[in-house]
């Protein structure tokens, strides 16, 4: 059996072996701040030279290199991003070995964890910090992503890691870096590998990620509100406008109904409905129970593809 020093050698062996750095080619920036553009690293996906990193590193980089672990620095290609989950896939025309994924929804709060960046570019070398899995059920707090379902570590992050692996103790992406506080060396967060991976699997073969969607403007109910259109209730999702052609629509659903639950989850705020239709796909059917002039009313909704 390894002793637990050889684990985390073994673990940051194999897992610099499939982080690479991404970045945009010339001198090299200031490491300041929390979310550069075009400077992070990438994990290897698989043997077809996918390498997923974030959207925030390759958004508005019109050029961009990656820098493989054997030094050398190879021209790429942006297959797609998601900038609602910071998650985008590039390729690289090379031989390069994937990184295994473990399943982050098995992830304990207290695991110890690495944070892998590789390389900071010549003659820096690859860098790791440890920790533990600090949180699992946290938003974001902050920035054009705030909401969004990471995990908190407490392994120090550095701009130069965003975008790359959180490892276990075998190696395996349990999360990707993607935000740091800064001035807070102690509290870095990272999206859960499952979703990472689903979005990266989806940007491959659509170019992008489609999302359910129900064809509403709506507003959290409260008591002015409810005072003001004379409504029984004293929550829910108040419908302000129903867009022509879309899924509620297409059900009778229209401007002053108050959406109460969705598949038997009650909805109170915007994020409820958010997370009601997060586990959804397109295409698939929900139940929302509805108040209208205070009846109760069942509705069966084909959820639409989100317009872009």
């Amino acid at each position: 059996m390894l002793s637990l020093e050889e684990s985390y050698i073994n673990a940051v062996e194999t897992a610099l072996a499939g982080t690479v750095r991404v970045h945009v080619p010339g001198p090299s920036h200031h490491h300041c701040c929390s979310n550069l553009r075009g400077m992070g690293s990438g994990i290897v996906m698989d043997d077809q030279g996918h390498i997923l990193t974030n959207a925030h590193v390759v958004m508005e980089a019109s050029d961009l290199m990656v820098t493989l672990p054997d030094g050398r620095s190879v021209d790429v290609k942006v297959i797609g991003l998601d900038n609602e989950t910071d998650i985008a896939v590039v390729k690289v025309d090379a031989d390069i070995r994937p990184l295994q994924f473990a399943d982050s929804d098995a992830l304990r709060l207290g695991q110890p964890v690495l944070a892998i960046v590789n390389p900071l570019g010549p003659p820096s070398g690859p860098m790791v910090t440890s920790g533990v899995v600090s949180s699992l059920q946290r938003r974001l707090p902050f920035g054009p992503n705030a909401g969004l379902e990471v995990i908190q570590t407490d392994a120090a992050i550095n701009p130069g890691s965003i975008g790359g692996p959180i490892v276990d103790l075998r190696g395996r992406v349990v999360a990707v870096t993607t935000a740091l506080i800064p001035f807070a060396a102690a509290i870095g967060f990272a999206i859960p590998a499952n979703m990472a991976l689903k979005v990266a699997r989806q940007i491959i073969a659509d170019g992008r990620v489609e999302r359910p969607w129900l064809g509403i403007v709506g507003m959290e109910l409260d008591r002015r509100i409810a005072y003001h259109f004379g409504l029984h209730r004293r929550d829910g999702i108040f419908i302000t406008e129903v867009v022509e052609g879309g899924p509620v629509a297409a059900v009778g659903l229209r401007p002053g109904d108050v959406i109460v639950t969705m598949d038997g989850r009650s909805v109170q705020e915007m994020q409820d409905l958010k997370e009601a239709l997060s586990g959804k796909d397109c295409g698939n059917e929900m139940k929302m129970e509805v108040e209208r002039y205070g009846k109760q009313m069942d509705v069966y909704v084909t959820l639409g593809t989100r317009p872009f």
